[in-house]
């Protein structure tokens, strides 16, 4: 590993870099996040490298595996640079064809192209494709530039340059007032003020401080950060050396969570790979600036994802939060100032060193800067990670990037802000993607999670599903929380059970108010928000399920029963003979009954069922 001394050895070893590149005729650029693992991305790497090196090409081609670039459901993926062409679903079995077709007689495999699902066409080149013309892809443009096992690669992009102006051009408190001017805000759901966290944190006493990096990233169907860090850990690593030269730290921590081991593997070979180059350690780039960081594994509970909970796991304790009377600005790691930050967040911090506050806050809305990684999921065409500028309106993400609803039901909802977050109708899509607009609307940003729903979402069962969630991560410290979290589950069970009563939809509301007011941390003041967001958008439909004891999306199995159609079925069997308990009667070629009495409502003969014969009543 190249030493780096000072700001001169870095800009050489760049130059170096992309001198030494310039042999290349073409790149091979595949994905090889966690996604596109799952894919088989791994057996795809492995047949490259087996041809390359059958055709002699290893000096000629390079092959970079990256972080995920975002098109999860398209996966694996190669993009073939310079030409950028783009490959989706590739299997082991096309890369022989991908190398004697493409690579050696500039062919394109037409079959693993992308096809517009709305035209038709096909598509070469990623910047063609809606999914990603549509965004505006600041941070993770970068995962495609870089093996996150590479320092290299990172440098060659002009990595750590902007810890070298910030070191040698720059005072501390310049860093911070850059920050401030750049009027970012936290990434990790509160959206509170970096520049001003920071502030707090280097004018607090003491002369030991130190900054986190939050990474136990627990919403469900959320995973912006998990790809940032497997994707690029040292864009992470260097906005940590900023924040911390600003603030006065020479220690820094990691708390990735424990589900994510391919974060965790890249971040410590980042670490590393920054120690044995002078980049992390003592004097570094020639400074009396030092630092060093430590990755510790979450302690697997969703309420460690909060600041006070996260440090007191870090310091061995059971991860529970404390009272926010004494800032962890002032008061935190081990009783030390400490400034916490999440990936995202950690993320931005060197783009708006480099390019200048002014570039940072030129885009996005009135309130909210930057842009914002999302987690698209749910019943829509196109799921994955995107990132757009803040201020989009939700339409545009649903339909412009996500294509819209994957079925022939229109889309009804949206669920923002991951467990902690509300569900909002789509006339509320016109919303911006907006701290502000979305908290005043009754949801939030969160983390990032943005969960599309169709006509075929029981919005009463969504609440119950995220308030089985908060139960089960509620620390149980407060009484509010362990409580009030409960108490409104039992509620919202029994209207979805048949057993709900009107007078308490006005209970769920005045829990809701209270949770809000008097739970100890954020997870717990947020915990009603999926509740109160969908008593104030879809009020109809809990009072369906109360006076008329039925679901109208038909998802609630105690208000619901299956029966077969006669007119459109077509007596094939197939129903009869999925059922796990034999409640399906009747002979091929003649007409079948659902014996009620049998059917546990399982929705399997439904699912088999070719012809929607299967009717919900």
């Amino acid at each position: 590993m190249t030493k780096i001394n000072t700001v001169n050895d870095l800009e050489n070893l760049r130059n170096k870099i992309l001198e030494d590149r310039e042999k290349f005729r073409a790149t091979l650029v595949i994905c090889g996040g966690t996604g596109c693992q799952a894919s088989r991305a791994g057996g795809v790497i492995d047949e490259i490298k087996k041809e390359l090196d059958n055709h002699g090409l290893n000096e000629s081609v390079c092959l970079r595996t990256t972080g995920c670039h975002g098109f999860c459901e398209q996966g694996p993926l190669i993009v073939i640079e310079p030409d950028n062409l783009f490959y989706c679903h590739v299997t082991p079995d096309d890369v022989h064809e991908i190398i004697t077709k493409t690579i050696l007689n500039n062919e394109i495999v037409e079959r693993l192209l992308y096809t517009d699902p709305v035209s038709g066409n096909l598509i070469k080149t990623e910047s063609e494709i809606p999914f990603y013309k549509a965004q505006d892809r600041q941070i993770l443009t970068q995962n495609r530039q870089v093996d996150p096992c590479s320092i290299e690669d990172y440098i060659a992009i002009g990595g750590y340059t902007a810890l070298g102006k910030t070191l040698f051009e720059m005072s501390p408190e310049s860093v911070v007032q850059e920050i401030m001017d750049s009027e970012l805000r936290g990434r990790g759901g509160g959206g509170f003020p970096t520049g001003l966290k920071w502030a707090e944190c280097r004018e607090a006493p003491g002369d030991e401080k130190y900054v986190i990096c939050n990474a136990d990233e627990g919403d469900p169907g959320a995973y912006m950060d998990r790809c940032v860090l497997e994707g690029n850990p040292h864009l992470v690593l260097e906005g940590m050396l900023i924040g911390a030269w600003a603030i006065g730290a020479s220690q820094g921590h990691i708390y990735v969570r424990n589900e994510y081991p391919l974060a965790v593997d890249n971040i410590r070979v980042a670490v590393q790979q920054a120690r044995e180059s002078g980049l992390l350690g003592d004097g570094i780039l020639g400074s009396k600036f030092s630092f060093d960081v430590e990755i510790s594994r979450g302690g697997g509970a969703f309420v460690c994802g909060e600041s006070t909970a996260l440090m007191a796991s870090l310091e061995g304790k059971v991860g529970e939060p404390k009272p926010k009377d004494v800032h962890t600005v002032i008061d935190g790691l081990w009783h030390k100032p400490t400034t916490l930050n999440n990936v995202e967040t950690w993320a931005n911090v060197p783009a708006i060193m480099k390019n200048g506050s002014s570039a940072f806050a030129a885009k996005g809305s009135k309130g909210s800067k930057g842009t914002k990684i999302l987690a698209l999921t749910g019943c829509i065409k196109n799921t994955g990670l995107v990132e757009v500028e803040m201020g989009t309106p939700i339409k545009n993400i649903v339909f412009d990037i996500g294509g819209g609803a994957n079925n022939e039901k229109p889309v009804k909802a949206v669920q923002t802000g991951g467990p902690s977050g509300g569900c909002l109708p789509v006339e509320k899509f016109d919303l911006p993607v907006d701290f502000d607009e979305l908290y005043d609307a009754g949801s939030m940003i969160g983390s990032g999670g943005m969960v599309v729903m169709d006509e075929e979402t029981c919005m009463v069962d969504v609440a119950k599903y995220f308030l089985t969630f908060l139960q089960d991560e509620s620390c149980g410290k407060c009484v509010p929380c362990r409580i009030g979290v409960s108490r409104m589950l039992e509620i919202v069970t029994d209207i979805t059970e048949g057993r709900g009563k009107l007078e308490q939809i006005n209970l769920l509301e005045e829990l809701g108010d209270t949770l809000s007011h008097t739970a100890l941390c954020g997870l717990g003041k947020t915990a009603a928000n999926p509740v109160l967001s969908t008593l104030r958008y879809f009020r109809e439909e809990y009072e369906i399920h109360i006076e008329e004891k039925k679901c109208p999306a038909g998802v609630c199995q105690e208000l619901i029963t299956y029966a077969i159609d006669p007119e459109s079925c077509t007596f094939c069997g197939l129903c009869k003979k999925a059922c796990p308990h034999n409640a399906i009667t009747g002979e091929k070629k003649q007409a079948h009954e659902i014996d009620l009495g049998l059917c546990i409502k399982c929705g399997i003969c439904r699912s088999e069922c070719k012809f929607e014969s299967i009717i919900i009543n």
